[in-house]
């Protein structure tokens, strides 16, 4: 991929960057300003050159019309308070006030045009609606930069289909985020252990069937361990289970048991009679009495995962082991979160709900190898998926 410095002399140039500034809101309050954090070196990097830069990004799901709620004002108004200058927001994407917007720019300063997902053309399906509103974008622009990692498997007009119209590179962002998790897909160092959690394991079919060929280990918690205790014949109360799956999971079990690769499931659970209740207590995986759900993973396991991290050389990490949101029920994610800090090998925490963990459980993101910003970006890299927004920038 080509790198800015690609680019030659861009004093004076617009240059349109897709950033990935879908935060966390509150109101208009962001809650989580991580992913404005990692824009900053690109768009530093460009206006340091004299660049007149466009960031074009996008704020939740609004239904491809505008909709204040998902308005780029409070991360236009954070995103100055970080770049130490003010950043115009325009009132559209590609009209009037846009053209105003970025035809008043000076070499150094930067604008933002209004979410993007406020035109149906940019999630369309249809090429040729893609494309002519990655016309009116291009024309905006002298060049492309693509950094927002967390839509890049996404084929959409302001990710892929600009990219076909301007010369263009991959922001720092990107480039960092593809070298660390193609790292530990394509040649890690091993032992190579995977920690997998969150709530589906629909959402993990793809990387558990990719890893089990790659990884020496994968360790299973969250919501999804109840399917795979499940397949192992234990009863699961009323936790989440996808019963459709079971039989996958079966499957799997039996592909990494015959591959060599052990599949580590917890071996005590944290339940409840219901979520958000005080009334918990820890009990062995095959003891889950009836009526109770389990919200996180015990003690006993999170020491068996710690292990298993501390032996390793290369850990992925994609998905909390509980309802790490509350603080009783956090314990299991944040131990696995202590035992990526405190090990020599290399760590890559996989973006969504983990890097929200790290931030809200009081982490030093320094103490992480590497710390993904696009939660589905990265799961399709570590499944060993063909990016769209990384297709493009190849050359």
């Amino acid at each position: 991929m080509k790198t800015i410095e690609d680019l030659g002399d861009l004093r004076g140039k617009r240059v349109l960057v897709r950033s990935d500034f879908n935060v966390p809101l509150d109101g208009t309050t962001i809650t989580d300003d991580g992913r404005i954090r990692a824009a900053l070196p690109t768009l530093q990097a460009l206006t340091a050159q004299g660049a007149r830069v466009i960031v074009v990004a996008h704020l939740g799901r609004p239904k491809g019309a505008p909709d204040a709620k998902y308005s780029l004002a409070p991360v236009a108004a954070r995103l100055g308070e970080l770049l130490g200058q003010p950043v115009a927001l325009a009132e559209d994407l590609v009209g009037d006030s846009a053209k105003a917007t970025v035809a008043a720019l000076e070499d150094g300063q930067v604008a933002l045009l209004e979410n993007v997902r406020f035109d149906a053309r940019e999630t369309s399906k249809d090429d040729a609606e893609r494309g002519a509103l990655a016309d009116e974008l291009a024309s905006l622009a002298d060049a492309f930069v693509s950094d927002g990692f967390g839509v890049v498997h996404r084929k959409q007009a302001s990710v892929y289909d600009v990219a076909l119209r301007l010369p263009h590179a991959a922001g720092t962002l990107v480039l960092a985020e593809v070298e660390a998790l193609r790292k530990a897909v394509e040649d890690p160092e091993r032992p190579y252990v995977v920690v997998l959690g969150g709530a589906k394991v629909s959402d993990k079919l793809g990387v558990i069937g990719n890893l089990i060929t790659k990884a020496d280990k994968l360790l299973i918690g969250g919501g999804m361990m109840f399917t795979f205790l499940k397949a192992q014949g234990h009863e699961v109360g009323s936790s989440l289970l996808e019963e459709d799956q079971v039989d996958t999971v079966k499957g799997y079990l039996a592909q990494a048991q015959e591959a060599g690769v052990e599949i580590v499931l917890p071996v005590d659970t944290l339940v409840a009679p219901e979520f958000g209740s005080d009334d918990y207590q820890v009990v062995a995986v095959d003891a889950i009495p009836a009526g109770t759900m389990g919200l996180d993973i015990g003690p006993k396991s999170a020491a068996l995962f710690r292990e298993a991290i501390l032996a390793a050389k290369t850990i992925a990490w994609n998905g909390p082991m509980g309802v790490f949101e509350r603080p009783a029920y956090a314990e299991g994610t944040k131990a696995v979160a202590q035992a990526l800090v405190d090990t020599d090998g290399f760590s890559i925490v996989g973006g969504g709900d983990s890097a929200a963990a790290v931030r809200l459980l009081g982490f030093d993101e320094a103490g992480f190898g590497h710390i993904s910003t696009g939660g589905g970006a990265s799961l399709e890299l570590l499944e060993g998926k063909t990016l769209p927004g990384i297709a493009v920038l190849e050359d």
